[in-house]
């Protein structure tokens, strides 16, 4: 059996030195590093891969989301597990579009998680199982009534659809080539266009919620 390498970036001395204990005292793992920050990591994992890394989320400086996204290209063959307390569905998803492959809460059992660190390095992408149903749950759209949204238009449309699909007012403008400023006045409209008063009651209407 091929040894799986793994490092552990995590801020909380317990929670660090007892999943290094965990990968480190089981058959077929090797943990090769801890770090107590996002920034130790940048600086050492380039020069010393490992096959995954354990990654938290809410860490000092910057956060385990744009650690693995800067960890990625330096990194292309190390898989990045995020490994947090939080569960939020922006988190899940911005951790996921940054290039994480797998996201486990670390309220989940020792043996679960080194068996998902297992099928992680067999090319598997074991996430948390509310985790996995979150993201199930984001491909599901009600069938919605076309009279409802016929009085936007296509741009107030393409804004509306981003939202549900969890885009940041930023992430809206940046994809199509808008200000901030711009689209927050669309939204604007959108509220007044489907007499709503808020991002969810918008996207709740849009997903045939109401």
């Amino acid at each position: 059996m091929n040894t799986i390498t793994v490092a552990i970036v995590e801020d909380k001395d317990e929670i660090r030195q007892s999943l290094s204990i965990l990968i480190g005292g089981a058959d077929g793992f090797v943990c090769r590093a801890a770090y107590a920050t996002a920034e130790d990591a940048l600086v050492d994992l380039p020069g010393h891969p490992v096959d995954i890394v354990l990654m938290d989320i809410g860490l000092p400086g910057m956060n385990g989301i744009d650690c693995v996204r800067q960890l990625k290209p330096l990194c292309p063959r190390t898989q990045f597990m995020m490994c947090t307390a939080y569960d939020e569905d922006e988190l899940v998803f911005e951790a996921l579009k940054a290039g994480a492959n797998s996201y486990i809460l670390k309220r989940s059992a020792p043996h679960k998680l080194l068996e998902a660190i297992s099928e992680l390095h067999q090319g598997g992408s074991p996430m948390s199982s509310t985790i996995a149903r979150k993201i199930v749950g984001s491909f599901y759209q009600a069938p919605v009534k076309s009279s409802e949204l016929d009085v936007l238009t296509s741009r107030e449309r393409e804004i509306l659809d981003r939202l549900s699909k969890g885009y940041s007012h930023k992430e809206v403008a940046d994809e199509l080539f808008i200000s901030p400023t711009t689209v927050r006045k669309h939204i604007f409209n959108i509220y007044e266009k489907l007499q709503v008063h808020s991002k969810v009651e918008a996207v709740n209407k849009y997903l045939g919620r109401k």
